[in-house]
C-alpha cells in the first residue's frame, strides 16, 4: 500500500499565522504539523508517501523534506496540483506515483491520539473499494457525517451528509480513507461541486453507492488542525499525552 498526505490548498483559515506559507509546514508540539500524518503513515508500515502540494509550496515542502531527520528504507516524493481545485482533485495527482497500488490517502491538517495499523492492515488483506475512518464530534456541522442503516453504528452506512446545518448524527468522516487502485476511475469519473471542486465526499458516495464503502471508528482522539481552534486544541492534546508518556 502506498500513502498521499495532501497537503495542498489556499489555508486562508489559518492565513494569520502563517503569513502565506504552507499551513502544514506551522510547528505543533514541537514539530510540523505534516509530521503528524507522515507519522502515521510511516506507523501502518507504509513507507512509501506521495505528498501534493501546491507549486508556490513545493520548495518549501522540499526543503524540509530534506532537513527531517531520515526515516531509513522510506521514500518521499512531491506531486503538484496547479490549482485548488478540491481534496479529490488533489488525490488525482498522486496517481502517477501511486497508480496499480491501493492507498491510504490523509489530509495533511489531521492529527490522531493512536495509531492506525490495524485498520490500515485489515484494508489490505483485501484492498476492494474503500474504507473511511470515523470519529465522534460534537461539531457535525463542520464535517461529512456518516448515518447508519440501523441504531448500531457497526451496521452498514446507509449515507454521507456534507456539513449538515442540522445534526444528523456525530460519526464525521475523519481525513483518513483507504482506496482500491481503481480510486482514480472514481476520482475522474466526478463532476465539480457548487464550489467548483471536485469533492472526497463524492468519491466515498460512488463507493457506497456500489456497496463498496467499509469503516471503522479509530481509538482515541482526533483533531483537524486546519483552523486556528483546531490548531489550539491539537496543541493542548498534545501536550496532554507528553504528560501522560
Amino acid at each position: 500500500m502506498r500513502g498521499v498526505v495532501l497537503a495542498g490548498g489556499r489555508g486562508t483559515r489559518l492565513r494569520d499565522r502563517t503569513g502565506g506559507a504552507n499551513k502544514h509546514l506551522l510547528p505543533l508540539g514541537g514539530r510540523a504539523m505534516i509530521e503528524y500524518p507522515i507519522d502515521a503513515l510511516l506507523g501502518c508500515g507504509i513507507d512509501d508517501i506521495t505528498i501534493v502540494t501546491s507549486p508556490e509550496h513545493e520548495h518549501d515542502l522540499r526543503a524540509h523534506l530534506e532537513r527531517r531527520s531520515p526515516t531509513p528504507g522510506a521514500s518521499f516524493q512531491i506531486a503538484i496540483q496547479r490549482s485548488p481545485a478540491g481534496i479529490a482533485d488533489a488525490l488525482g495527482c498522486a496517481e502517477a506515483f501511486t497508480a496499480g497500488e491501493a492507498v491510504c490517502v490523509i489530509l495533511g491538517d489531521n492529527v490522531l491520539e493512536r495509531p492506525i495499523r490495524a485498520h490500515a492492515e485489515a484494508f489490505a488483506q483485501r484492498p476492494v473499494g474503500a474504507k473511511v475512518l470515523l470519529c465522534e464530534t460534537d461539531e457535525p456541522e463542520r464535517f461529512a457525517i456518516a448515518s447508519f442503516e440501523g441504531a448500531d453504528p457497526g451496521a452498514p452506512i446507509r449515507e454521507i451528509t456534507e456539513k449538515p446545518a442540522s445534526a444528523r448524527g456525530s460519526a464525521a468522516v475523519i481525513g483518513v480513507y483507504f482506496y482500491e487502485a481503481g480510486v482514480y476511475d472514481v476520482v475522474r469519473s466526478l463532476e465539480p461541486s457548487a464550489r467548483g471542486e471536485l469533492e472526497i465526499t463524492d468519491v466515498n458516495r460512488a463507493y457506497l453507492s456500489r456497496g463498496e464503502l467499509a469503516h471503522a471508528f479509530i481509538d482515541g482522539w482526533w483533531v483537524d488542525a486546519g483552523t486556528p481552534e483546531g490548531l489550539t486544541r491539537a496543541e493542548s492534546l498534545l501536550r496532554r499525552r507528553e504528560r501522560r508518556a
